[in-house]
């Protein structure tokens, strides 16, 4: 398989199942609070990168200093990030209006690469930024009611975009070249150690088991948080932050085709116009001035 066949794979499967999650997530939000839920899904986590460590035996960060922007990555993208994604649903905010704000990331991203990174972005670039974002807006539209905004669901959802902002740029910056199997599992234990205490002392860690709360769990943590999560990465290594962040305008497409196939929720024609522009401004950051890919 060719380099650009290889990214062009990694790229999509990091939309679908990203897109995937936001479902997935709503599903175990019915059976354990967040940082609860949180805490069973990254204590899983840690028990399959335990055993995937011992096996491939990867290497592990080589200082203290690195092994220090290893934890602040991690906490950043996942304990600031999901927490308080999981949080702002947690407390009343629609999936519509938390998908359009946790989309201003690339735009943000944008914005932090041109000031710290050196990455310079053409006009088409900008305009496709600002053309995805109007476009994710559209898709998720008919779902939006103002009425949810709360100020703590709001302060939740703007915490989680600071979070996978800073730890997407940091863990480009810092850890450019850091195993991330042994990452991962570094990450996760951070992240473990931070929320399973809020999980206990806060919400009672009460959860409500059943098979389908495990089959979610599995779900986020193999296909997300492991595969998903390296996969961006590994795209971020290879392009510009800006390009590869412009994908998660992506993941509400996939939201809408898996509620009209679980539960027959059709999308509106406004919704259908969104998918439309929502591609198209993907494509536009994607693409330089003389239209070959960046």
């Amino acid at each position: 398989m060719s380099a650009r066949a290889w990214e062009s794979l990694l790229a999509w499967y990091f939309v679908t199942i990203w897109g995937s999650g936001f479902l997935a997530t709503k599903i175990g939000l019915q059976h354990a609070a967040p940082f609860t839920f949180l805490s069973l899904r990254f204590a899983f986590g840690i028990l399959c990168l335990t055993v995937l460590v011992l096996v491939l035996k990867p290497r592990w960060p080589a200082t203290r200093v690195e092994l220090g922007h290893v934890i602040v990555a991690g906490l950043l993208m996942h304990a600031v990030h999901l927490g308080g994604s999981h949080y702002s649903q947690y407390l009343g905010l629609s999936a519509g209006i938390t998908a359009v704000l946790l989309s201003v990331q690339p735009l943000l991203t944008a914005l932090f690469a041109m000031r710290w990174m050196r990455e310079r972005l053409n006009a088409l670039q900008w305009a496709g930024i600002v053309i995805g974002l109007a476009g994710v807006t559209l898709i998720v539209w008919h779902k939006i009611d103002v009425r949810e905004a709360t100020w703590g669901a709001l302060t939740a959802v703007a915490v989680s975009v600071a979070g996978v902002t800073a730890g997407t740029l940091y863990q480009r910056v810092y850890c450019p070249t850091v195993d991330l199997r042994a990452a991962a599992l570094v990450q996760f234990l951070s992240a473990f150690a931070v929320l399973a205490p809020l999980a206990w002392f806060v919400e009672g860690a009460a959860v409500r088991w059943s098979w389908t709360l495990a089959g979610v769990i599995v779900f986020l943590v193999i296909g997300a948080s492991l595969l998903a999560v390296n996969a961006f990465h590994t795209l971020m290594r290879r392009g510009q932050a800006t390009k590869v962040t412009s994908l998660i305008y992506l993941t509400p497409i996939f939201a809408v085709v898996l509620e009209l196939l679980m539960f027959d929720v059709v999308p509106s024609l406004v919704s259908l116009a969104g998918i439309a522009i929502t591609c198209l401004g993907v494509a536009m950051v994607s693409w330089t001035r003389a239209g070959k890919p960046v």
